[in-house]
């Protein structure tokens, strides 16, 4: 290629395109000056050019048609104005309705089963300022049958000579008068078996029966409830004549020491655990009566290993020299090499029946511990140690066989 040609060639930027191509791009760069550039509206060469060409006709955009509106589908006049085609809302669908099994009737073969009923909350709770007794649960109902409900209108449970509800439940401790009052407009008060919304009744502290979310108020101040926590080797009894440590000789540091107490049942010398002091005549009856099925809850620790099938034996019955005896419930809690530890539930309360049961399975006990009597546990009580029970561990107790 000659000179002349590679000086008019467009790689070197001499030719005449190459020129053209310069004032063109100097050209835009000048009337870009005052327009909208790529990068801060800058002049320089190669820079892309946003502004309308020179010479080109310009175009008005379309305007846009008035949307129809339909007032039986109002969704529709939007999806116009977007440029979508008109389409019909879609159809209310219930929350899990695309599980299998939605629709079919409760108890058919598929069906989704019902979800179940919470209770309803309260704001405040009764007793809810006491240490102990908060989380007892549910309110467990006896075993025995005490018959229907007679309904009593309310006016025939007020007594003029009485004192205001409200305030008989504030000095048992259950709250305060102003939450007493909302407790009853709440209809979670019976007085006599009969639940109240009045706040105008009064009533006899010495007779009535109050109970509050199904705890019984216990307003007789000169009843007595304690939690024993027995050690190994003490007899169970208030005076022993062979000298034996018994349960009087724990109550000698205690306020209630001169009290005429009742220890409910009875737990053999090698055993340890709770043990309910009381002198609450009535209440002790029927915690130690079989119509009432208290349950008790022991942890028993025999040999290992410990076969598969023997608790199903323990929970179907095993025969003993004075009938057939069964636990409520059987759960392995630990295994170390030698020892297993078991939870069995009962309500039987026959001489050394736990004893005799695992005696009659071929697994002698070697530690037993009784850590609940009903609604009432142990906890990390210390051992050889008493303390009185709080007023909401007394309702659920009372509440438990009937009070």
């Amino acid at each position: 290629m000659t000179q002349a040609g590679r000086q008019s060639s467009p790689r070197n930027g001499s030719g005449r395109n190459s020129s053209g191509r310069n004032e063109a791009k100097g050209g835009a760069g000048r009337s870009n000056a005052g327009g909208f550039s790529g990068r801060g509206g800058s002049a320089g060469a190669g820079k892309r050019n946003f502004t309308q060409g020179e010479g080109r006709p310009f175009k008005a955009s379309k305007p846009r048609e008035a949307a129809p509106f339909d007032p039986d589908n109002p969704t529709t006049a939007g999806d116009y104005d977007r440029g979508q085609a008109a389409r019909p809302a879609k159809p209310f669908r219930k929350p899990g309705s695309n599980k299998p099994g939605f629709g079919k009737a409760p108890g058919t073969p598929g069906a989704l089963k019902p979800k179940a009923k919470q209770a309803k909350q309260f704001g405040s709770k009764a007793f809810g300022s006491e240490r102990f007794g908060q989380n007892l649960g549910p309110i467990r109902k006896p075993g025995r049958n005490r018959g229907p409900r007679q309904e009593v209108p309310q006016s025939d449970l007020h007594d003029v000579d009485g004192v205001r509800l409200q305030k008989v439940m504030a000095q048992a401790g259950v709250a305060s008068r102003r939450v007493c009052e909302e407790m009853i407009l709440e209809g979670r008060v019976e007085v006599d078996g009969v639940v109240t919304t009045e706040l105008g009744m009064r009533v006899d502290p010495t007779s009535a029966v109050i109970h509050v979310d199904g705890i019984r108020i216990q307003l007789d101040e000169t009843l007595v409830y304690m939690v024993f926590n027995k050690p190994k080797g003490v007899v169970s009894t208030m005076e022993d004549p062979e000298g034996r440590p018994c349960i009087s000789d724990f109550l000698k540091n205690s306020k209630n020491k001169g009290e005429r107490l009742f220890h409910v049942g009875r737990l053999d010398v090698a055993t340890e655990g709770l043990l309910l002091l009381t002198n609450d005549g009535e209440l002790a009856n029927r915690l130690t009566h079989p119509s009432y099925e208290v349950p008790k809850t022991y942890l028993v620790q025999v040999r290992g290993p410990f076969p598969q099938g023997v608790g199903a034996k323990l929970k179907s019955g095993v025969e003993l020299e004075d009938g057939v005896a069964a636990v409520d419930s059987f759960r392995l809690v630990d295994s170390t090499p030698g020892h297993v530890l078991i939870e069995v539930v009962l309500h039987s309360g026959k001489n050394r029946i736990v004893r005799r049961m695992f005696d009659a399975v071929g697994f002698p006990v070697e530690r037993l511990v009784r850590v609940k009597v009903g609604p009432i546990g142990l906890g990390d009580q210390r051992q050889g140690s008493i303390r009185n029970l709080g007023r909401q561990e007394v309702g659920h107790l009372l509440a438990s066989v009937g009070l």
